[in-house]
C-alpha cells in the first residue's frame, strides 16, 4: 500500500461538539407530490448544549421530508439557533432515516422505538456572521440522530 492509499483508507477521527434537542410539531402529510410522498414537520424550539457550543433553537424552522417508496425518509431541516452570547446560527441539516417497515409503522403511530432499531444520520452545515463561531462554517460534521414522538435529538460530531 502506498502513501496516498494509506491516507485515503484511514478513517477520519470524530470530535463531539454539541447536541440539540428539538421539539417538533405533528406531521403535516401532503401526500404524493411531484417529488414524492411529502411531509413537513414544524420546529417548535429546543436547546443546544455541548463542549463547543450552547444556545436556544428558535421556533419557525421545519423539517421537509420525502418518503421514498422503500420507506427511506429523506430529511432536510432548516432552523436557527441563538447562541448563548446572542449570535444567530443558521442550520441546514440533510439526512436519511432508514428503518424496517415494522419500525416505521410504530414510529408513524407515535410509539417510541429503540434508537438502535433504525439508522438516522445527517450532514449539517452552519452559517453565521459571528466571528467567534466561524469555525462552524469551516468544518465538516456528521449528526447521529434519534426520533421520539415529539422530539428529534442530534449529536453533532466534527470530522477531523
Amino acid at each position: 500500500m502506498d502513501e496516498i492509499e494509506r491516507f485515503l483508507t484511514t478513517p477520519p477521527a470524530l470530535r463531539f461538539t454539541f447536541a440539540v434537542r428539538v421539539k417538533v410539531g405533528p406531521i403535516q402529510d401532503l401526500g404524493q407530490t411531484a417529488r414524492g410522498h411529502r411531509r413537513i414537520i414544524d420546529i417548535l424550539g429546543g436547546e443546544a448544549h455541548g463542549p463547543r457550543f450552547e444556545g436556544e433553537i428558535l421556533p419557525g424552522g421545519a423539517d421537509w421530508q420525502v418518503v421514498r417508496p422503500d420507506g427511506t425518509i429523506e430529511v432536510v431541516a432548516r432552523y436557527t439557533i441563538r447562541s448563548k452570547s446572542g449570535a444567530l446560527v443558521y442550520v441546514q441539516n440533510d439526512g436519511l432515516r432508514v428503518a424496517s417497515p415494522e419500525v416505521l409503522a410504530r414510529m408513524s403511530r407515535g410509539e417510541s422505538v429503540p434508537f438502535d432499531s433504525y439508522h438516522f444520520r445527517t450532514a449539517p452545515r452552519f452559517e453565521t456572521a459571528e466571528p467567534s463561531l466561524k469555525w462552524m462554517e469551516h468544518a465538516t460534521f456528521i449528526g447521529v440522530a434519534a426520533r421520539t414522538p415529539d422530539r428529534v435529538a442530534i449529536g453533532f460530531h466534527e470530522v477531523l
